[in-house]
Protein backbone atom coordinates (compact mmCIF):
# COMPACT_ATOMS: atom_id res chain seq x y z
CA UNK A 1 0.00 0.00 0.00
CA UNK A 2 1.38 3.42 -0.95
CA UNK A 3 1.90 6.01 1.77
CA UNK A 4 3.86 9.17 2.48
CA UNK A 5 6.72 9.21 4.98
CA UNK A 6 7.58 12.54 6.61
CA UNK A 7 11.25 12.48 7.56
CA UNK A 8 14.16 14.56 8.81
CA UNK A 9 17.78 14.20 7.68
CA UNK A 10 20.33 14.50 10.48
CA UNK A 11 24.05 14.04 10.98
CA UNK A 12 26.70 13.82 13.69
CA UNK A 13 30.27 14.42 12.42
CA UNK A 14 29.16 13.30 8.98
CA UNK A 15 27.51 10.07 10.15
CA UNK A 16 24.09 10.72 8.59
CA UNK A 17 20.63 9.34 9.23
CA UNK A 18 17.05 9.52 8.02
CA UNK A 19 14.74 9.95 11.03
CA UNK A 20 10.97 9.70 11.28
CA UNK A 21 8.39 9.74 14.04
CA UNK A 22 6.10 6.74 14.51
CA UNK A 23 4.93 6.94 18.15
CA UNK A 24 2.38 4.13 17.82
CA UNK A 25 4.69 1.74 15.95
CA UNK A 26 2.33 1.61 12.98
CA UNK A 27 4.94 1.94 10.20
CA UNK A 28 7.00 -1.13 9.35
CA UNK A 29 9.55 -0.46 6.63
CA UNK A 30 10.93 -3.44 4.75
CA UNK A 31 14.70 -3.97 4.41
CA UNK A 32 14.32 -3.15 0.71
CA UNK A 33 12.59 0.16 1.52
CA UNK A 34 15.28 1.00 4.08
CA UNK A 35 18.14 0.34 1.68
CA UNK A 36 16.30 2.30 -1.03
CA UNK A 37 15.82 5.34 1.22
CA UNK A 38 19.49 5.22 2.27
CA UNK A 39 20.73 4.92 -1.33
CA UNK A 40 22.81 8.04 -2.07
CA UNK A 41 21.90 8.09 -5.76
CA UNK A 42 18.25 7.02 -5.88
CA UNK A 43 17.08 7.80 -2.35
CA UNK A 44 17.57 10.38 0.39
CA UNK A 45 20.97 8.96 1.32
CA UNK A 46 22.15 7.95 4.76
CA UNK A 47 24.20 5.55 6.84
CA UNK A 48 21.03 4.35 8.53
CA UNK A 49 17.39 4.95 9.42
CA UNK A 50 16.11 5.84 12.89
CA UNK A 51 12.47 5.46 13.86
CA UNK A 52 11.17 7.27 16.95
CA UNK A 53 8.65 4.91 18.54
CA UNK A 54 7.27 4.81 22.07
CA UNK A 55 8.81 1.92 23.98
CA UNK A 56 5.35 0.67 24.95
CA UNK A 57 4.55 0.06 21.28
CA UNK A 58 7.59 -2.01 20.31
CA UNK A 59 8.45 -5.53 21.44
CA UNK A 60 12.09 -4.56 21.99
CA UNK A 61 10.91 -1.64 24.13
CA UNK A 62 9.68 -3.91 26.92
CA UNK A 63 13.24 -4.58 28.08
CA UNK A 64 14.00 -0.85 28.02
CA UNK A 65 10.99 -0.04 30.20
CA UNK A 66 11.92 -2.86 32.58
CA UNK A 67 15.36 -1.27 32.93
CA UNK A 68 14.06 2.30 33.26
CA UNK A 69 10.37 3.15 33.35
CA UNK A 70 11.22 6.70 32.20
CA UNK A 71 12.57 5.48 28.84
CA UNK A 72 9.47 6.60 26.93
CA UNK A 73 11.17 6.72 23.52
CA UNK A 74 12.96 3.89 21.72
CA UNK A 75 15.61 4.46 19.05
CA UNK A 76 14.72 1.85 16.42
CA UNK A 77 17.91 1.86 14.36
CA UNK A 78 18.55 0.16 11.01
CA UNK A 79 21.75 0.05 8.96
CA UNK A 80 21.68 1.26 5.36
CA UNK A 81 21.57 -2.32 4.06
CA UNK A 82 18.31 -2.97 5.92
CA UNK A 83 19.81 -4.93 8.82
CA UNK A 84 19.05 -4.00 12.41
CA UNK A 85 21.74 -2.68 14.75
CA UNK A 86 21.96 -2.68 18.53
CA UNK A 87 23.36 0.80 19.03
CA UNK A 88 24.71 3.92 17.31
CA UNK A 89 26.65 6.54 19.26
CA UNK A 90 26.31 9.34 16.72
CA UNK A 91 22.76 8.29 15.92
CA UNK A 92 21.53 8.54 19.50
CA UNK A 93 22.81 12.12 19.81
CA UNK A 94 21.04 13.08 16.58
CA UNK A 95 17.96 11.18 17.81
CA UNK A 96 17.97 13.21 21.05
CA UNK A 97 18.07 16.48 19.11
CA UNK A 98 15.27 15.23 16.87
CA UNK A 99 13.04 14.37 19.86
CA UNK A 100 13.65 17.78 21.42
CA UNK A 101 13.07 19.79 18.24
CA UNK A 102 9.95 17.79 17.38
CA UNK A 103 8.57 18.59 20.84
CA UNK A 104 8.50 14.91 21.79
CA UNK A 105 10.90 15.24 24.74
CA UNK A 106 12.77 17.80 26.82
CA UNK A 107 16.32 17.89 28.20
CA UNK A 108 16.50 20.58 30.84
CA UNK A 109 19.94 21.92 31.82
CA UNK A 110 21.63 19.41 34.10
CA UNK A 111 19.07 16.68 33.40
CA UNK A 112 19.27 13.51 31.32
CA UNK A 113 16.95 11.87 28.82
CA UNK A 114 16.79 8.05 29.00
CA UNK A 115 16.42 6.46 25.56
CA UNK A 116 15.68 2.82 24.88
CA UNK A 117 17.94 0.93 22.46
CA UNK A 118 18.55 -2.73 21.66
CA UNK A 119 21.75 -2.42 23.73
CA UNK A 120 19.80 -1.17 26.75
CA UNK A 121 18.77 2.25 28.05
CA UNK A 122 21.23 5.06 27.34
CA UNK A 123 21.15 8.45 29.10
CA UNK A 124 21.68 11.58 26.99
CA UNK A 125 22.37 15.10 28.19
CA UNK A 126 23.39 18.37 26.59
CA UNK A 127 27.08 19.20 26.32
CA UNK A 128 29.17 22.16 25.18
CA UNK A 129 29.68 20.49 21.79
CA UNK A 130 26.10 19.27 21.35
CA UNK A 131 25.04 16.18 23.26
CA UNK A 132 26.71 13.56 25.43
CA UNK A 133 25.57 9.96 25.85
CA UNK A 134 26.53 7.57 28.62
CA UNK A 135 27.13 4.30 26.76
CA UNK A 136 27.31 2.33 29.98
CA UNK A 137 29.74 -0.45 30.76
CA UNK A 138 32.08 -1.84 28.13
CA UNK A 139 34.00 -5.08 27.88
CA UNK A 140 36.85 -6.72 26.04
CA UNK A 141 34.99 -9.13 23.80
CA UNK A 142 35.88 -10.87 20.55
CA UNK A 143 39.49 -11.79 21.23
CA UNK A 144 42.35 -10.62 19.00
CA UNK A 145 41.46 -11.65 15.44
CA UNK A 146 43.83 -11.13 12.54
CA UNK A 147 42.53 -8.35 10.30
CA UNK A 148 43.09 -8.09 6.54
CA UNK A 149 42.12 -4.97 4.61
CA UNK A 150 42.55 -3.86 1.02
CA UNK A 151 45.79 -1.86 0.57
CA UNK A 152 47.07 -2.92 3.98
CA UNK A 153 50.33 -4.69 3.11
CA UNK A 154 50.45 -6.99 6.13
CA UNK A 155 47.50 -8.32 8.19
CA UNK A 156 47.39 -6.89 11.70
CA UNK A 157 46.03 -8.15 15.01
CA UNK A 158 42.87 -6.45 16.25
CA UNK A 159 41.31 -6.08 19.67
CA UNK A 160 37.67 -7.01 20.20
CA UNK A 161 35.67 -4.50 22.27
CA UNK A 162 31.93 -4.38 22.91
CA UNK A 163 30.23 -1.08 23.79
CA UNK A 164 26.70 -2.32 23.17
CA UNK A 165 27.66 -3.42 19.68
CA UNK A 166 30.77 -5.33 18.51
CA UNK A 167 34.02 -3.71 17.37
CA UNK A 168 37.51 -4.76 16.38
CA UNK A 169 40.20 -2.08 16.67
CA UNK A 170 43.45 -2.24 14.68
CA UNK A 171 46.54 -0.10 15.35
CA UNK A 172 48.47 1.13 12.30
CA UNK A 173 52.04 2.38 12.06
CA UNK A 174 51.45 5.84 10.63
CA UNK A 175 49.14 8.29 8.88
CA UNK A 176 50.16 7.04 5.45
CA UNK A 177 48.90 3.53 6.18
CA UNK A 178 45.63 4.95 7.44
CA UNK A 179 45.14 7.22 4.43
CA UNK A 180 45.91 4.50 1.88
CA UNK A 181 43.38 1.96 3.18
CA UNK A 182 40.51 1.08 0.83
CA UNK A 183 37.59 0.62 3.23
CA UNK A 184 35.07 0.40 0.42
CA UNK A 185 35.68 -3.32 0.79
CA UNK A 186 34.87 -4.96 4.12
CA UNK A 187 37.94 -6.02 6.14
CA UNK A 188 38.27 -9.75 6.75
CA UNK A 189 38.52 -11.06 10.33
CA UNK A 190 40.23 -14.34 11.13
CA UNK A 191 38.49 -15.88 12.96
CA UNK A 192 35.30 -14.12 11.80
CA UNK A 193 32.99 -12.46 14.33
CA UNK A 194 29.82 -14.47 14.89
CA UNK A 195 27.52 -11.47 14.33
CA UNK A 196 29.94 -9.35 12.33
CA UNK A 197 31.72 -6.31 13.74
CA UNK A 198 32.59 -2.70 13.02
CA UNK A 199 36.31 -2.45 12.27
CA UNK A 200 38.29 0.63 13.30
CA UNK A 201 41.81 1.50 12.13
CA UNK A 202 43.59 3.93 14.42
CA UNK A 203 46.81 5.96 14.56
CA UNK A 204 47.91 7.76 17.76
CA UNK A 205 48.94 11.40 17.62
CA UNK A 206 52.50 12.46 18.42
CA UNK A 207 52.58 13.10 21.31
CA UNK A 208 49.75 10.75 22.29
CA UNK A 209 48.73 12.90 25.27
CA UNK A 210 48.45 16.70 25.25
CA UNK A 211 47.21 18.64 28.28
CA UNK A 212 45.97 15.41 29.84
CA UNK A 213 43.88 14.40 26.82
CA UNK A 214 44.68 11.41 24.60
CA UNK A 215 44.55 12.06 20.86
CA UNK A 216 43.98 9.56 18.06
CA UNK A 217 42.84 9.52 14.43
CA UNK A 218 40.47 6.85 13.13
CA UNK A 219 38.74 5.45 10.05
CA UNK A 220 36.02 2.81 10.18
CA UNK A 221 34.16 0.22 8.15
CA UNK A 222 30.74 -0.20 9.74
CA UNK A 223 28.93 -3.51 9.68
CA UNK A 224 25.91 -3.08 7.41
CA UNK A 225 26.88 0.39 6.14
CA UNK A 226 30.46 0.29 4.77
CA UNK A 227 32.95 3.09 5.35
CA UNK A 228 31.33 6.06 7.08
CA UNK A 229 32.65 9.53 7.89
CA UNK A 230 32.25 8.77 11.58
CA UNK A 231 31.18 6.05 14.01
CA UNK A 232 30.45 7.12 17.56
CA UNK A 233 30.68 3.73 19.22
CA UNK A 234 33.71 3.06 17.02
CA UNK A 235 35.44 6.17 18.35
CA UNK A 236 34.73 4.95 21.87
CA UNK A 237 36.08 1.48 21.09
CA UNK A 238 39.20 3.00 19.49
CA UNK A 239 39.91 5.19 22.52
CA UNK A 240 39.40 2.24 24.87
CA UNK A 241 41.74 0.07 22.81
CA UNK A 242 44.51 2.67 22.69
CA UNK A 243 44.20 3.27 26.43
CA UNK A 244 44.41 -0.50 26.94
CA UNK A 245 47.56 -0.72 24.82
CA UNK A 246 49.13 2.35 26.45
CA UNK A 247 48.84 0.82 29.91
CA UNK A 248 49.03 2.42 33.35
CA UNK A 249 49.01 6.19 33.34
CA UNK A 250 46.99 6.54 30.12
CA UNK A 251 44.30 9.25 30.39
CA UNK A 252 40.55 8.77 30.65
CA UNK A 253 39.73 11.69 28.35
CA UNK A 254 40.23 11.35 24.60
CA UNK A 255 39.88 13.41 21.46
CA UNK A 256 39.08 11.24 18.43
CA UNK A 257 39.49 12.68 14.95
CA UNK A 258 37.36 11.04 12.26
CA UNK A 259 36.93 12.08 8.60
CA UNK A 260 33.74 13.95 9.52
CA UNK A 261 35.07 15.89 12.51
CA UNK A 262 36.00 15.35 16.15
CA UNK A 263 34.23 13.60 19.03
CA UNK A 264 35.13 13.32 22.69
CA UNK A 265 35.36 10.12 24.74
CA UNK A 266 35.47 9.98 28.54
CA UNK A 267 35.83 6.98 30.84
CA UNK A 268 34.55 7.38 34.41
CA UNK A 269 33.85 5.17 37.46
CA UNK A 270 30.37 4.26 38.68
CA UNK A 271 29.06 1.96 41.41
CA UNK A 272 28.50 -0.81 38.86
CA UNK A 273 31.89 -0.42 37.16
CA UNK A 274 33.52 1.85 34.61
CA UNK A 275 31.28 3.62 32.11
CA UNK A 276 32.26 5.41 28.91
CA UNK A 277 30.64 8.53 27.45
CA UNK A 278 30.64 10.00 23.95
CA UNK A 279 30.15 13.69 23.20
CA UNK A 280 29.92 15.61 19.95
CA UNK A 281 27.73 17.62 17.60
CA UNK A 282 24.29 16.60 16.37
CA UNK A 283 22.60 18.52 13.58
CA UNK A 284 19.28 18.31 11.74
CA UNK A 285 19.84 19.17 8.09
CA UNK A 286 16.48 19.21 6.30
CA UNK A 287 12.91 17.86 6.29
CA UNK A 288 11.10 16.11 3.49
CA UNK A 289 8.29 13.79 2.44
CA UNK A 290 8.78 10.49 0.59
CA UNK A 291 6.15 8.62 -1.39
CA UNK A 292 6.66 4.91 -0.67
CA UNK A 293 4.97 1.96 -2.33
Amino acid sequence: MAFELTFTKGQGTGNDFVLFSDPDGAIELTPEQISGICDRHFGVGGDGIIRAVRSTNLAAGAAALAEDSEAEWFMDYWNSDGTVSEMCGNGIRVFARYLVEQGLAEIAPGSTLPIGTRAGVRDVQRSTSGFQVDLGRWRLDGGEPLVRARDLAVPRPGLGINVGNPHVVVALADERELDELDLGVAPILDPPAADGANVEFVVPADPLVHDGVGRIRMRVHERGSGETLSCGTGAVAAALAVRHWAGAGAPNDWRVEVPGGVVGVRMFPTEEGEHVALSGPAELVFDGVLALG
